[in-house]
């Protein structure tokens, strides 16, 4: 026991001495998040697109036109531009000045008054979908609460009483309530999810690079040699010291967002703490796995990039993956952020407590025995390193 604990110690000491030789171990976790980080939260700091440039064709020019186009530059999200003609809003739309445009008819206001329903034209560029999404939302908002304004003018004119003017423009009275993120800040939906897919990628790809460098320069045997000859023992001794890192970066990570940026969290800032642990547990767990099925390093480092971008599309945060085809929700299972976004949604969001996401949890756990598959592979070549080292 006590040979095994030295043993253990030597390695640590080791890989510690090669991160402080390679910078590239620590600019690879610590620089990438810390720069993400800023990135992502300055970047998405509105919380909303703003301001989105919309044009304006008005070949009506009356009073009810030109009170919608004030309404909708009014608004938080849209800004109106004027242009004379359908070609020139057509031509600034398709060079990328802005996003969406309207047009407003010749006598729109005689035709709304004369009950002959003109009809409004409206163009979105929906190739950027966030910014022609938001251009749209506004523009339906403004023409549904002109299109009211206008039926309340004209059923006040006849005589009848508020109440049962709202009766009919709003017979349904919508009560929305957004859950887990009110204002619909992006920064919220997209960076809860975004920063621990860039854990994730950094842990992949630097542990994958540290076990990997062993044998693209030859020294396997050695620190074989170093943990006595078992493997158990040289694994442990290298991931001791990411495994402290990179906690650290995870718990950093989410005091930055749930408080100091405030993110919602209706649970406990401990079980976030606690997940995120496991989640970098996992995440190790796949990088071992990943180079012991394939321990040539330039490959290894491809396919744990391709293992980390896809978990992206797959994790759900972006189109939910109940509605995926059957195969890739099974797919989807396989990827350690899809566990930790589930784990997320019902600790942060809903607040559901170990009762609600212990499922997730250990879902995370099973990643731990992936290793076993591939870790007498792994020896094997750092005892021959027979595999290719360029």
């Amino acid at each position: 026991m006590k040979g095994t604990l030295r043993n253990l110690i030597n390695v640590i000491r080791r890989e510690i001495r090669l991160m402080r030789q390679r910078p590239i171990y620590l600019i690879s976790s610590v620089a990438v998040m810390a720069f993400c980080s800023v990135f992502f939260l300055t970047f998405l700091r509105d919380g909303q697109p703003k301001d989105l440039p919309v044009g304006i064709v008005d070949y009506d020019n009356s009073s009810v036109s030109r009170n919608f186009t004030r309404q909708l530059d009014a608004t938080r999200t849209c800004t109106t531009i004027h242009f004379g003609s359908f070609q020139e809003a057509r031509e600034a739309m398709q060079t990328g000045r802005i996003s969406a445009f309207c047009v407003i008819p010749h006598n729109m206001a005689e035709d709304i008054q004369a009950n002959r329903r003109p009809t409004f034209t409206y163009y979105v560029n929906t190739l950027y979908f966030v910014s022609g999404t938001f251009a749209y939302k506004s523009i339906m908002t403004m023409v549904n609460l002109t299109g009211g304004a206008i039926k309340r003018e004209v059923l006040r004119a006849r005589g009848t009483g508020d109440s049962a003017i709202l009766g009919r423009i709003q017979p349904i009275v919508i009560d929305s309530h957004q859950i887990g993120n009110a204002t619909a800040d992006y920064s919220v939906y997209l960076n809860n999810v975004m920063l621990p897919g860039i854990l994730e990628l950094s842990i992949i790809l630097v542990l994958i690079y540290s076990l990997g460098a062993e044998l693209k320069y030859g020294t396997s045997r050695h620190l074989l040699e170093k943990s006595g000859g078992s493997m158990a023992t040289a694994l442990a001794g290298k991931l001791i010291p990411y495994t402290v890192l990179f906690w650290a970066i995870g718990i950093f990570t989410d005091l930055l967002l749930y408080h100091w940026c405030h993110f919602p969290l209706a649970g406990s800032i401990w079980n976030m703490f606690l997940g995120t642990m496991i989640f970098v547990l996992a995440c190790e767990a796949v990088a071992i796995t990943i180079l012991g099925f394939l321990p040539v390093l330039r490959d290894a480092i491809s396919i744990g990039a391709i293992y980390s971008v896809l978990a992206f599309s797959l994790t759900g945060f972006t189109f939910p993956v109940e509605s995926m085809p059957p195969y890739i929700q099974g797919l989807a299972a396989a990827f350690p952020l899809r566990h930790f976004y589930l784990f997320y949604v019902k600790e942060a969001i809903f607040g559901s407590g170990f009762a609600g996401w212990h499922t997730e949890a250990v879902h995370l756990l099973l990643f731990l025995f992936l290793p076993l598959l591939s870790i007498h592979r792994l020896k094997q070549s750092y005892i021959l390193q027979n595999f290719p080292k360029k």
